[in-house]
């Protein structure tokens, strides 16, 4: 180690042939890091001494030894030297091998180097895929968006097409109160699955079309999808609690993600693009348009589920400000110097995870306090009496569908 750092400082000050020599009684050492270490080292030195096939077989060589956290470093190295040789293909493989060991601030460059060169090798589609994460801060695309988007969709439409076995999925899925309070819990999440008829499916769609792609690329697919279905349960569960109808619509997790997304690029900065930025800045003013034309809507007398909204925008706002962004983000641009206190200190995973299990927890006391208010205390199971299952039943038939709306 003394050797290396050494090396490094003798490199540092432009003595290259001397940093070489430091380097090189370190080559061959056992532990892999000191060995890699010393090979990319080694390599610099060489190629500032313009000895370009040397620098590249020491690459070469740091490519072969087993794997440590700069083995990356080694491929992307030898990536650019094979550009410089004019072997693309040789290069394309190269940056493959780069990108899957790098860490998450080095993908974006990485896959901009991948998508200029399937560019120059004629592969347009590969090109584009490769931009695309480039700008996503080196994300992939919004698999779990257009996922949940399919399924969605497709349930919709067969609520609309599909007679009596339609209208059997929207009785079974739909936040149904008096249900949820029998102990049918799978409701609180299911309603987001349902609609009331196409226009109110476009709109929700459309909304989470536009996004859901920047939440997830900003959170990674796993905190998306997590996000998505605490926003949509927290939204059912402040309806359970204030609101006696019934209840159709996505939107109480899609107003989670305007949340998601208005808290992060204000907290977290994220690197998306200008494209992303556009809609990011509009997303406040999205906020209060929609909840500002549910009052409006509800004064006329229009079946508009407001507490859904606001229960999934809490929430969307409380994830998005304790979970960490896994994309690039402003503050990943540079480093502080050393003793320089950073402008935002990141809560650790333990506290991460704690705040997680406190908003389940919120949700939890809310569904008890929801149930509590709905039967008095008491039960809706079969220890009711056949007069109360009776009025129960009656007063069910005669509630409306109320539907969420998110424009």
């Amino acid at each position: 180690m003394a050797l290396v750092q050494r090396a490094d400082a003798l490199a540092a000050q432009g003595e290259y042939q001397q940093a070489a020599a430091f380097y090189s009684r370190v080559v061959g050492h056992g532990d892999p890091d000191l060995h890699v270490a010393a090979l990319l080292g080694l390599a610099e030195c060489r190629y500032r001494m313009d000895e370009d096939d040397a620098a590249v077989e020491t690459w070469r060589l740091a490519t072969q030894a087993p794997d440590t956290p700069v083995s990356w470093i080694a491929w992307r190295q030898l990536a650019a030297a094979r550009v410089r040789q004019g072997d693309l293909r040789g290069a394309l493989d190269a940056y493959r091998q780069a990108d899957r060991r790098a860490p998450k601030e080095a993908k974006a460059e990485i896959a901009s180097r991948l998508g200029w060169l399937n560019k120059e090798l004629g592969n347009q589609r590969a090109a584009g895929r490769y931009f695309g994460r480039s700008r996503a801060g080196g994300i992939d695309q919004p698999i779990v968006t257009y996922a949940i988007l399919a399924v969605t969709i497709a349930i919709g439409l067969f609520q609309m097409v599909g007679g009596a076995q339609g209208d059997a999925v929207t009785n079974l899925l739909m936040l149904d109160k008096v249900a949820v309070a029998r102990g049918e819990y799978w409701r609180l999440l299911s309603v987001v699955l349902v609609h009331a008829g196409l226009l109110h499916l476009a709109f929700n769609m459309y909304a989470l079309y536009l996004v859901g792609p920047l939440v997830e690329r900003i959170y990674g697919r796993w905190q998306y999808l997590l996000m998505y279905v605490l926003s949509g349960i927290a939204g059912s569960v402040l309806s359970y609690i204030f609101l006696a109808e019934n209840a159709v619509g996505a939107s109480g997790a899609i107003f989670g993600l305007f949340g998601v997304v208005f808290i992060a690029f204000r907290v977290h900065n994220p690197l998306l693009g200008r494209g992303a930025d556009a809609i990011a800045r509009q997303i406040g003013f999205l906020i209060v348009f929609n909840l500002v034309l549910d009052l409006g809507l509800i004064g006329g007398g229009v079946g508009i589920d407001i507490f859904a909204h606001i229960g999934g925008l809490i929430a969307g706002v409380w994830l998005g400000l304790i979970l960490l962004p896994t994309g690039l983000r402003l503050a990943d641009l540079w480093q502080h110097p050393a003793g320089a206190p950073a402008a935002t200190v990141p809560l650790s995973g333990a506290l991460r995870v704690g705040g997680v299990l406190l908003l389940v927890a919120v949700l939890l006391v809310g569904l008890q306090l929801g149930t509590t208010i709905r039967t008095g205390g008491g039960t809706l199971g079969a220890t009711q009496g056949t007069a109360e299952r009776a009025a129960v039943v009656q007063a069910r038939a005669g509630e409306s569908l109320l539907v969420r709306v998110s424009r």
